[in-house]
């Protein structure tokens, strides 16, 4: 009776925290050169302080801009009713005139479809203006549609404000219509009256775009580009600017929406001219560039840019294709969607943006990683001091917080460790960019039944997200390893995720793959009928 009563005084059970911790330390023993690099402070010392930022790091507006993923471009004008794309500048406005425009409608297909702003052609390269501008008379002012009382900057941006998405609008330079185009000072002046109706009229813009678009034998003409940046500064302090060269993000090099497989947002933007930077390194930014301009892919769901009756939709898996290589390379996605003559978006485009929505809900709805025991080579604090920067961190949705490793470290590992063998084939990693862009190199292993730890993918750059797609696998151990960082690394997401809607091609990825001796790997097989999954 006295035994059983020692033994219950003194053989407790193990707590799970406890658990966890003396994992956690037997894990740092293993990867450690020495016992002291795994003590820890004591539960009352001091909070270690986060890392500092390694720069270039972004604005407030560029993290926000960074943080929604995608947007819809909507391409719209008399070219939607000449069967154009390039309009001359000389079409008559009476040809503008949808009899159902309904700007909510674009709208409700953005939000439905995950995409959180949208971004309008306010006026194309042919000079009309979607808007009332007091600079000319080729204009919806002119055009039958609403009497010649409409305004379709207007409509969208209340059908924006109403739905929560933000807007954002483009001004095109190049103007084929107005005389006073290829005179230097006096179209910079008409370009900055029209920029500036645009940003005073209609609430907040999040995003202006530009570029240098602009057919061969066409007038010279300087743009005075620095005092537009000014002007929309002053104006709409809050809204990022695009153009090929910046200032708040560039155009990734091709209407493919296609980024580089190393994709760096630190950028050199004195390396760059609008409507003449080398796509190569707009593809790949910079690693020692001194400025931040993320990559932002264009393309658009149809063959052209405005709407033709002519043409079909990408399919959605096409689109999830590129949405791996765009959004997954550290970009933003933005995708065109014109609507028609009509003035709505096409049912077949609808279709095409749900299904597409429907893929990426199947694929990331669920992260695999949540359900393993997570360790890491070190934490900054201590492992076991409960830190700020413990793994644990790596499983929150979110930038703000991350898991850092100790200081003046060669060692970055995290591992995973689930208990049963779990299959998967897409690979999610997330930078906390508030604190610079710091992974150069990285790899992804798992221990087969022989004891061996096998590389199954590997990568460059992370920065605000990166998707790598591999061979399907099944383990029970992995370990995500840094190779290479502009200094200490930092990891705010792990995720794990399957898809079984990609075909795997040897051009699906710029990464190498290693098959897994020991570890069940089975190639993804496509669904034939995608609408019967959906």
């Amino acid at each position: 009776m006295k035994k059983k009563t020692m033994t219950s005084r003194y053989a407790k059970p193990i707590s799970p925290n406890a658990f966890l911790s003396i994992f956690a330390l037997s894990i740092c023993l293993l990867s450690s050169s020495s016992v002291g690099d795994c003590l820890v402070r004591s539960a009352d010392s001091p909070q270690k302080p986060p890392p500092l930022p390694i720069l270039p790091i972004p604005t407030s507006r560029q993290l926000e801009w960074q943080s929604a993923s995608m947007a819809l471009f909507l391409h719209f004008g008399p070219n939607t009713f000449t069967d154009s794309e390039w309009g001359s500048g000389r079409a008559d406005p009476s040809v503008f005139h949808p009899t159902r425009l309904d700007a909510a409608q674009w709208v409700g297909v953005a939000k439905q479809a995950g995409f959180s702003r949208v971004i309008l052609t306010a006026k194309h390269h042919d000079g009309f203006c979607l808007w009332p501008s007091e600079y000319t008379d080729y204009s919806v002012r002119s055009s039958p549609w609403r009497g010649g009382r409409g305004d379709v900057v207007a409509e969208l941006s209340s059908a924006a404000r109403d739905a929560g998405i933000g807007l954002g609008l483009y001004l095109s330079p190049w103007d084929r219509h107005e005389p006073s185009y290829g005179r230097t000072v006096e179209y910079n002046e008409f370009y900055v009256g029209q920029m500036t109706e645009l940003l005073t009229r209609y609430g907040e813009i999040k995003e202006v775009w530009l570029d240098g678009a602009k057919g061969e034998g066409e007038k010279d003409m300087d743009y005075y580009f620095e005092s537009w940046f000014s002007l929309i500064r002053q104006l709409q302090p809050r809204a990022v600017i695009f153009s090929d060269a910046g200032p708040d993000t560039r155009w990734i090099g091709d209407e493919a929406g296609v980024a580089g497989s190393t994709c760096w947002s630190a950028f050199n933007r004195s390396n760059a001219k609008i409507g003449g930077t080398d796509p190569q390194y707009s593809r790949s930014g910079d690693p020692v560039g001194q400025d931040w301009v993320p990559a932002e892919c264009d393309v658009s769901i149809r063959p052209g840019w405005f709407w033709h009756a002519s043409e079909v939709p990408k399919s959605a898996r096409t689109l999830l294709d590129i949405y791996y290589k765009s959004v997954g390379r550290n970009c933003l996605l933005l995708l065109n969607v014109p609507p028609n003559s009509l003035g709505l978006i096409s049912e077949e485009d609808v279709q095409v943006l749900q299904e597409f929505n429907e893929l990426r809900r199947s694929i990331f709805n669920e992260n695999l990683a949540k359900s393993a025991l997570l360790s890491a080579s070190s934490s900054r604090g201590g492992m076991m001091n409960n830190s700020r920067f413990s793994t644990e961190n790596v499983l929150k949705e979110g930038i703000y917080s991350y898991w850092a490793p100790e200081e003046n470290r060669s060692d970055w590992t995290l591992y995973l460790r689930f208990q049963e063998k779990v299959k998967f084939n897409v690979l999610q990693v997330q930078e906390p960019i508030q604190l610079g862009q710091r992974v150069i190199q990285f790899h992804l292993e798992t221990l087969n039944d022989r004891g061996e730890w096998r590389q199954v993918i590997n990568g460059t750059t992370v920065g605000y997200q990166r998707l790598l797609q591999f061979p399907m696998l099944e383990t029970q151990e992995l370990r995500f390893v840094i190779d290479k960082s502009r200094a200490d690394p930092l990891i705010s997401y792990l995720g794990l995720y399957v898809d079984t809607f990609s075909i795997l091609t040897e051009t699906s990825t710029n990464t190498s793959q290693t098959h897994v001796n020991g570890s069940w790997v089975i190639m993804k097989t496509a669904r034939n009928n995608l609408s019967a999954t959906l």
